[in-house]
Order: structure tokens, then sequence, then C-alpha cells
């Protein structure tokens, strides 16, 4: 195995969920919460996270073969989806290409924010949950399987350690440090899509690429 493979992975993880840029959000909504509170719906939303994202590893090429999509088409749309989500947030346009009006809407009457919104879609989003399904059919053997599912663990645990601090890490960065950290990381998630798209279509199209 290669160390350098869990490395782009988590690299790859981290801009694509961005949890730096997500911590206003995360702040605002848990505002009302007493500190117990929100130590309770940052575990949930992170232990969700976690088992949204090992879900998706495990059996998203089972449902792609049962629905009779290639891998390397797959590739190709979900190079394509990473790409648009890095390309809002480098225009700064955080969290609306993961959340709808009518989501919004539900997550405000809801007590519970810690897995809607916040796990699923705010983190583990569409773009994530492809991402997992790409990285699942490239590196499928039981030893890479295991050290994939050890990092989401690690990628997660950082999260609640994050959310944990949020206050102190926004009032140090402000919402100009997180709006560059965001820019940053979509442009090292731009660069992950571009190599998705790629390789997808170098299998389908070997004499062009």
């Amino acid at each position: 195995m290669d160390i350098q493979i869990f490395l782009q992975f988590f690299i790859g993880l981290f801009a694509l969920v961005n949890p730096i840029g997500i911590l206003p959000v995360y702040i605002s909504m848990t505002d009302s919460e007493d500190k117990i509170q929100r130590a309770k719906t940052n575990k949930m939303a992170n232990v969700s996270v976690a088992i949204i994202l090992i879900v998706s590893f495990l059996v998203g090429s089972v449902i792609l073969n049962f629905l009779s999509i290639s891998i390397n088409s797959f590739r190709i749309a979900g190079g394509i989806l990473v790409v648009s989500i890095a390309m809002s947030m480098i225009n700064g346009k955080l969290g609306e290409h993961k959340q709808t009006k009518q989501e919004l809407t539900e997550s405000i009457v809801k007590e519970n924010v810690a897995v809607v919104p916040l796990a699923l879609p705010l983190m583990a989003g569409p773009g994530a949950i492809s991402s997992m399904i790409v990285w699942s059919t490239k590196y499928n053997t039981w030893d890479y399987i295991g050290g994939f599912i050890i990092v989401i663990m690690l990628f997660s645990f950082c999260c609640w350690l994050l959310f944990k601090s949020a206050p102190l890490i926004i009032r140090i960065l402000g919402q100009t440090g997180i709006n560059v950290v965001t820019r940053i990381m979509g442009l090292l998630l731009m660069a992950l899509g571009i190599e998705f798209v790629v390789s997808g279509l170098r299998a389908i199209f070997p004499g062009w690429l």
C-alpha cells in the first residue's frame, strides 16, 4: 500500500467536505443550544458523516453494477459534479450547492440538526458520496478498503475537533480567513475532480489521452 494514496484521499475528502467553511453554519444552527447539547450535536453529526461515507464506499459499486452503470462513466459524472462544487466554493457560494430551499425550511422546524442538514447534505453531500464510490472502484482490495475506512474515521474525528473548537477558530480566522480557506479548498477540489474525469476518459478512449 502507498501512504501517499491515503494522504491524497484524506486531503481530497477534506477539500470536498470543507468543514472549515461549514463552521459558521454549524455555529448558527447550534446557537440556541447549551454546551452539552452542542457537544451532542457535534458528536452525532460526525458519527453520521462517518457512517454515510463508509456505507457509500462499501456498497456504492454494488449499486452501480445493479443499475448497469459503468465505473468509468460514473467517474466522469462524479468528476464533473466535484468540479461544479469546486466552482461554487471558489465563487464563494458556500452551501448553496448542497442544500435546497426546501431542505433549509425543513431543517428549521426540526429540533435536532445533527443528521439533517449538518451531516446530510451539508457535509456528506452528493459530491462526497460520489467521490467515495469513485475511490472504491479504483482501490477495491481488502487492505485498501480497511485503510480507507480508517482514514474516513480519522477525518470524522478531525471534523469533530474542528467543530468543538468552532468559536475559537472563527474568532481567529474571521469571515475573511474562512473565505480564503474555502477558495483554496475549492482549487484543490477542482484538480481532484479533473483527475476523475481524465481517468474515466482515458479508460473509455484509450487512444485519445
